[in-house]
């Protein structure tokens, strides 16, 4: 057992072993230009300075074909699947890479239906997406509401640390005393997620007072509760600091200073013909609602609230999601400072795991922000089909807007879209192999296990190999499994790694993401005359990441190498595998 260990202490620093020597640490970020490259992350801003310019995918290093898979994709989801009805009627999408618009496009419609039933109008009457198409981008205005506290913030006029009803006294009903405004930003207020403020209160001040009243669902601090009654109550306290309307604050502090001039609350009726459609609203019976917020809350809020109200366009929200790369200026105009925009990305929240909370962003969610989701990833959706995605460690930006409400919010999700245009700009990076000129990658999709076996190895004793890991933590898994006979039956071997964001101690399966760099494995195989080895990767029904790539497999036994999977890679067995230089 020492020997072993020992073995297993060499092999992951690089020293010569049992014959051989262990896999070469990759290259420093330096070695290599970073654009591209999955696997060379930045740790800080992009600079201040940079600006969009539009291009192409091989500009910035990219491979075009998974940009376009997702695109095929997305242009599916437009039309029936058989019975079942489209994901969304329209999309309108961008993706960033190092400032370069690498990709962009319009597809479906942003109006076909005449009625909630999904009666389609005359064609002649359909209204096609374009690229300056306008969006309600429900929830996404949270972010905005969110800015304006932290210049707020910044000015001196807000203490995060401060309780909210020192600031607003009305909040201090039903228990909310000693609520912190850090914690509307974090949603652990404890408050509910929603009431009909529209239904139940018979004006704005009168749905503002029950806002602000509103009964607690659970003690403060005790879980992560998504309200969006927590952002209301932002609005009002930052229109109260600030002696101006929400509206106002958002158009002099972010979307004019930034140039987003199609990005606002209610939009003109000049532009109401390039406005996607959304539902057609029975209840409140509000027909087809165009041009006007979805959200009946913020609709009877006069379409200005903290947590609904902002329409805008794709490349409007990817200047957004610039700025946010480029610590909080663009343009050469500073919406806030460095300091604030790093600290309004950290996870304030991880004792309530999975969910993960900035100041205003969602951080690291896979269930939208797919390949791209990371430790530092940020961003938000928004009910009416939208969703924003700003990865800082490759500073890329995904914006994928869809009208999926339109004509009724009953016929389902666009998360797999979501997922799938993340996921395409993701595998557009390269990740560049540790050793010869290609690696074994697996991208496998939902639901699917895809294994690289070895043939049967007499005198088998140790494994080693180099890996890069992105999967969606925990329930995408890559796994080194043995089999004594003759692969009947099978059984995971103890893995042991190094490497920057590698996990301590033995491991039974490799899965995360947001390190982003290769790792040297050692696995210890079972006593056994003859070993089979397979390298299985599952994936869970939903989510992934960038894939799994192996490289460098070597098995070793008492007298030396037994299998090089770098000269010998005929050897290996692959199901879902396939080599790659990218």
């Amino acid at each position: 057992m020492r020997s072993r260990a020992l073995t297993c202490v060499a092999l992951l620093t690089g020293l010569a072993v049992l014959g051989g020597t262990a896999s070469a640490a990759p290259a420093s970020p330096e070695a290599f230009g970073t654009a591209g490259r999955f696997d060379r992350p930045h740790s800080g801003f992009a600079p201040q300075w940079t600006k969009l310019r539009d291009g192409s995918p091989e500009q910035v290093g990219l491979d075009r074909a998974p940009i376009d898979a997702a695109w095929n994709q997305l242009r599916a989801w437009t039309e029936k699947q058989g019975t079942a009805n489209p994901l969304y009627a329209g999309a309108v999408g961008v993706l960033v890479h190092d400032g370069v618009v690498v990709s962009k496009g319009a597809l479906g419609h942003a109006l076909r239906y005449a009625d909630d039933k999904g009666t389609e109008l005359p064609k002649d009457k359909w209204v096609p997406m374009g690229a300056d198409t306008i969006f309600d981008m429900a929830s996404i205005s949270k972010l905005f509401t969110s800015v304006v506290v932290m210049q707020q913030v910044e000015r001196g006029k807000i203490d995060l640390d401060r309780t909210v009803a020192s600031y607003l006294p009305a909040y201090a009903a039903n228990g909310k005393e000693g609520i912190k405004v850090r914690q509307l930003l974090t949603h652990t207020t404890g408050m509910q997620p929603f009431i009909p403020l529209w239904r139940d209160w018979p004006d704005k001040p009168s749905r503002i007072k029950a806002a602000l009243e509103s009964k607690l669902q659970q003690p403060p601090g005790t879980g992560y509760i998504y309200s969006d009654l927590n952002l209301i109550t932002l609005a009002v306290l930052a229109e109260q600091v600030a002696g101006a309307p929400l509206d106002v604050l958002v158009r002099k502090g972010v979307t004019d200073p930034l140039g987003m001039t199609d990005t606002g609350y209610n939009p003109p009726k000049e532009k109401l013909h390039r406005v996607a459609a959304t539902e057609f609203a029975v209840v409140p019976p509000r027909g087809m609602v165009r041009g006007e917020v979805h959200d009946e809350n913020a609709w009877s809020l006069g379409g200005v609230a903290g947590h609904a109200g902002i329409f805008s366009t794709a490349r409007d929200m990817a200047v957004f999601g610039q700025m946010v790369l480029n610590g909080g200026s663009y343009g050469g105009k500073r919406v806030l400072r460095p300091d604030t925009l790093r600290d309004m990305t950290v996870n304030y929240i991880p004792q309530f795991a999975p969910n993960q909370r900035g100041l205003g962003f969602e951080l690291n969610q896979h269930w939208y922000m797919d390949g791209l989701a990371g430790q530092r990833t940020a961003g938000h959706t928004g009910f009416t089909g939208t969703s924003l995605v700003i990865d800082p460690t490759s500073r890329s930006v995904a914006v994928l807007l869809t009208n999926r409400v339109h004509p009724t919010r009953t016929w389902g999700s666009n998360n797999p879209a979501r997922r799938a245009f993340a996921r395409g700009l993701a595998q557009a990076m390269g990740v560049r192999p540790v050793q010869g000129p290609d690696a074994w990658y697996s991208g496998a999709p939902d639901a699917r296990d895809a294994t690289l076996t070895t043939p049967a190895l007499p005198g088998a004793k140790v494994a080693t190999f180099d890996v890069f890991v992105d999967t969606e933590p925990k329930l995408d898994k890559l796994t080194v499994e043995a089999s004594v006979d003759g692969g009947t039956s099978w059984q995971p071997v103890p893995l042991r790694t190094g490497g920057r964001g590698a996990p301590e101690g033995p491991q039974e399966a490799l899965s995360g993401s947001g390190h982003r760099s290769w790792w040297t494995v050692l696995a210890d195989l079972p006593e056994a005359k003859d070993v089979t080895l397979r390298w299985r990767y599952s994936t869970d029904a939903q989510s992934s990441g960038r894939g799994v790539y192996l490289d460098g497999i070597r098995v070793w036994g008492p007298t030396g190498l037994v299998l090089d999977g770098e000269r010998e890679p005929r050897r290996l067995t692959a199901d879902g595998w396939r080599t790659a230089r990218h």
